[in-house]
């Protein structure tokens, strides 16, 4: 059986059915991990023999009549910044190059819990910090459409490992678009919850105000099915909210024909590529051919929202990062004389230079005479943005928006140029700003068949929305395509 093109639902049910064993459905992933990553360098570590024993439990346990839960016997991936327990996480960075953690992060545990095999964990860029997945400490990962280009970031290692079929699914992590982006220039889906959805327990932290996790799939109902699994309340996470979590399969075919959706003038700029444009901008035709009233909206404070995003997120990952000190865990600087030395050479060493220049510019945002000037007005821009969209959503029931205003751009292109490469997250800052919840599905290709992605917006908790318009529009555009990596080396030239 040829499970590249099925979705992570249908090989539940394959699984479920007695067609298919855990057994074969990880070996199936594993061989392709072998053929296939030493080109895309999607994983950091891959757990093989771990992944073969849990597979081989779950055949057992179904043997004897029982299921462990929805995804009994699925593999899956999962993004190199959740612990897990006896695995190595190292978030993509020298400083956790050896880190095993003594207990599993909320997410991973809910996976586990309903009968998942871990793979293994995926490469990402340094502690979250990039847009390309090349800051990685274990080498960038190649986009699989084209291995000369990047596949976004910072789970850029997810959905590569998702669109080259090394692992039907994923969980990443979104701080200013980290799965939607990546999501986008690797053509398949990404969904980012509302800010408090999904347990930030054990998932290692950088912007804390901003950071949530979310599935990266081949299809809006895989989306669906496993934010289903991996949301709700947990009391280890002070910023989890307490509410019900809808079914959100049942969402997935509904009729759309009456609701409104928003068009954002501020998300169709200079400086964005035709072809994205006309992409998103076929994306909403169909929208309005499915009875979906469109409305041009305005969100008059996005333009400030980069800059914005720029002070609050350093300032909480100087704050994060202050515990890698050598002292408890993670790296150590070999050659020290003192305590203050072996600070500054441990920081020194472990860190990458995008993850220095943000703990910088953050100390410096906070320092005395300027965090008034600095974080204090960010947050204040940062309660404008958020008011934006509630003011928005008085009128309309989602927000349809480009995720990227480019396509994948080449390896190396961008990495010496901060503030461009920063811009590549221009469309999707806002929403994590706001806490608000969105979705990137694929929609169509440029003219070098690189990947195309549109995002819809949904209000707080109200996931159930975005999937019932974004299944909407996948039925008309077509699901994501999964890609032998090396047949696509140099498509994109």
């Amino acid at each position: 059986m040829d499970l590249k093109n099925l979705t992570l639902e249908e090989i539940a049910r394959e699984i479920r059915e007695g067609r298919l064993s855990s057994r074969d459905a990880t070996e199936y992933y594993l061989e392709r991990i072998s053929s296939f990553d030493g080109a895309v360098n999607s994983y950091i570590t891959v757990t093989e023999e771990r992944a073969r024993e849990e597979a081989a439990a779950c055949d057992e346990e179904q043997a004897r009549g029982k299921l462990k839960g929805p995804l009994h016997g699925v593999p899956v991936g999962l993004k190199d910044i959740f612990c897990t327990k006896g695995v190595r996480t190292t978030c993509g960075s020298r400083m956790l190059e050896n880190f095993i953690p003594p207990y599993d992060s909320e997410v991973y545990r809910r996976l586990r819990e309903a009968g998942a095999v871990l793979l293994g964990k995926q490469n990402m860029d340094e502690f979250a910090m990039g847009s390309s997945t090349e800051t990685s400490y274990f080498g960038p990962t190649r986009n699989p459409h084209d291995l000369s280009r990047i596949p976004g970031g910072s789970s850029g290692g997810s959905a590569a490992a998702v669109a080259a079929g090394l692992s039907p699914t994923s969980v990443g992590t979104d701080t200013g678009g980290s799965i939607r982006q990546p999501a986008a220039l690797c053509g398949v889906v990404g969904m980012k919850p509302t800010y408090g959805r999904v347990s930030r327990f054990g998932m290692v932290a950088f912007a804390s105000s901003l950071d949530q996790a979310g599935p990266i799939t081949t299809s809006v109902r895989d989306a669906a099915f496993l934010l289903g699994v991996i949301s709700g309340h947990d009391p280890k996470d002070s910023t989890s909210v307490n509410v019900d979590v809808p079914d959100y399969l049942s969402f997935c075919g509904r009729e759309v024909s009456g609701m409104t959706v928003g068009v954002p003038e501020e998300y169709f700029i200079e400086g964005m590529e035709e072809e994205v444009r006309k992409r998103v901008e076929e994306a909403v035709e169909r929208l309005s051919s499915l009875g979906c009233r469109i409305e041009r909206i305005r969100l008059p404070h996005t333009d400030y929202a980069l800059a914005c995003y720029y002070i609050v997120a350093p300032a909480e990952a100087s704050s994060n990062l202050a515990r890698y000190d050598g002292v408890k865990y993670g790296y150590r600087t070999e050659s020290y004389e003192g305590l203050i030395d072996m600070y500054m050479k441990t920081r020194a060493e472990g860190f990458g230079s995008e993850v220095k220049r943000r703990i910088m510019l953050g100390t410096y945002a906070l320092s005395a005479g300027y965090y008034e000037a600095f974080y204090g007005k960010a947050l204040r821009v940062r309660s404008l943005i958020k008011r934006d969209f509630l003011k928005a959503f008085e009128t309309v029931d989602v927000i349809v928006a480009p995720t990227s205003p480019t396509t994948a751009f080449g390896l190396g292109e961008r990495l010496h140029d901060p503030l461009t490469m920063y811009l590549s997250d221009i469309f999707t800052i806002p929403v994590n700003l706001a806490g608000l919840p969105a979705i990137s599905i694929p929609c169509g290709e440029d003219g070098k068949g690189l990947p195309v992605g549109v995002q819809i917006i949904g209000k707080h908790f109200r996931e159930e929305e975005i999937f019932q318009v974004a299944f909407a529009l996948e039925s008309e555009l077509g699901r994501a395509r999964v890609v032998d990596p090396e047949s696509t080396a140099g498509e994109g030239e």
